[in-house]
């Protein structure tokens, strides 16, 4: 009797688990969600503009952050129309020759057979209750911005709310490699020489003002997640190099309103948050075209392509200048399990197409809401000239409000995807150190 009945039970688990397998239509729909149409809200359509008069229309397709400043009337929204920001073929490629090989481990932050391309590609469940954390892996394994990537330059100003004014202006060179998960640019789909089995580093150098110059940090993420970062720090008027605790990077960064770990909307380890799929929504979402949009005419005139940057509005300039597109967004919410942490937690809006977040509400430990941040994506065939056909999501702005201090950090960037600039020399103490003479 007792095989009688463990039989049956195996067998409706081996159906389960094969009903559940990734197909080629999981890949189809997670790349090209808009295929057999855009999302439709009664009452949002194509160049309306929500404000404080009509907020009411689009309460149910804002995040709660930027709800409350159109209420307030310090930011209005342009409606675009919704567009496909199709993904790299060899990055699809790649996700279609892996397809159901990537495995979750028992622990956080542990998966096997994901070398290359979306790890899963089928629709999240609430009733899966590691559907987040599959989220976060897509995102951090994205193809945003390419293989490796440039911003110069990179300018960062600190605007006071209350006043309207401009407090400070920094300008940074900044570049960012893939070490493994790269789709385009040889070596495919990993560096073999990478003895510390390095996942992506990021660089940056300040350039300007006087005071910060030569302020230059060097992250080094893992393949294993469940590995601390080494983050370097080197102070131009120390001339020296030290290492950077895990602690600074929930610090404000050079004064700003910024944490590193607030970066892309995540800049962390998977193993730091506990992951939650909160379910999906069609939500306007900062994607557009870059040169379409009314770009900012002062800021950066030293270009010799005459590339301008998209420009401040609203509030003291905490806002990007553009159009919104109705999406298709996954609501993820990552709360950080070390209790001393300044974050509560956080709620990202994941873009489906492109597992991007471009938008992250940040509430303190009291549950509050701190602060937002925004970064607004540009399709790459109408950007920089050199990102036409690279099929990469491009970050263009960034905007980091407090909304406690009434007070925010804007960044304007120029974005080159897989750019010569950048070189895997730049990812090592030793360049700190010999650029810092």
């Amino acid at each position: 009797m007792r095989n009688k009945i463990l039989l049956p039970t195996a067998y409706l688990l081996l159906l389960s688990s094969t009903a559940s397998a990734a197909t080629l239509a999981d890949v189809e729909n997670s790349f090209n969600p808009y295929k057999k149409g855009v999302p439709q809200v009664a009452g949002i359509n194509p160049g309306m503009v929500i404000n404080s008069k009509n907020w009411q229309v689009a309460k149910d397709v804002l995040d709660p952050s930027f709800l409350s400043y159109i209420q307030a009337g310090k930011y209005e929204i342009k409606v675009g129309k919704t567009t496909s920001f199709d993904q790299a073929p060899a990055y699809i490629k790649q996700t279609k020759d892996r397809l159901g090989k990537a495995k979750l481990g028992e622990k956080l932050g542990v998966i096997s057979g994901a070398d290359a391309g979306r790890p899963f590609v089928e629709e999240p469940s609430l009733n899966d209750p590691r559907a987040g954390e599959k989220l976060a892996w897509n995102f951090k394994y994205g193809y945003s911005q390419g293989d490796s990537w440039s911003i110069k330059p990179w300018i960062w100003k600190f605007r006071n709310m209350k006043t309207g004014k401009i407090e400070r202006s920094l300008t940074f060179d900044f570049h960012i490699m893939k070490f493994t998960h790269r789709a385009v640019v040889p070596p495919v789909p990993a560096f073999k020489d990478n003895p510390s089995k390095i996942f992506r580093a990021n660089y940056f150098n300040a350039l300007e003002p006087f005071d910060i110059k030569n302020t230059q940090v060097l992250t080094q993420r893992f393949e294993d997640d469940t590995q601390l970062d080494n983050s370097y720090l080197y102070l131009g008027f120390q001339r020296r190099v030290r290492r950077m605790s895990s602690g600074q990077t929930t610090d404000a960064f050079l004064g700003s309103d910024t944490m590193l770990e607030d970066f892309e909307g995540y800049n962390g380890r998977i193993s730091d948050m506990k992951w939650t799929y909160k379910g999906t929504k069609n939500i306007l979402l900062p994607f557009y075209n870059h040169n379409d949009m009314p770009l900012d005419q002062e800021m950066y005139k030293g270009d010799k392509e005459g590339f301008k940057m998209i420009a401040g509005t609203g509030t003291a300039g905490c806002f990007p200048a553009i159009t919104w597109q109705l999406r298709k967004v996954y609501i993820l919410e990552s709360k950080p399990l070390d209790p001393n942490h300044p974050v509560g937690h956080r709620v990202h809006f994941m873009d489906a197409q492109t597992a991007t977040i471009p938008l992250t509400s940040i509430y303190d430990r009291s549950g509050k809401l701190w602060k937002s941040f925004t970064i607004t994506y540009t399709h790459a065939d109408h950007s920089v000239r050199q990102n036409k056909g690279t099929g990469v999501t491009m970050y263009d702005f960034y905007a980091l409000v407090d909304t406690q201090a009434e007070h925010c950090t804007t960044g304007h960037f120029k974005t080159i995807a897989n750019s010569p600039e950048t070189t895997r020399d730049l990812f090592t103490v030793e360049h700190m150190r010999s650029s810092g003479k």
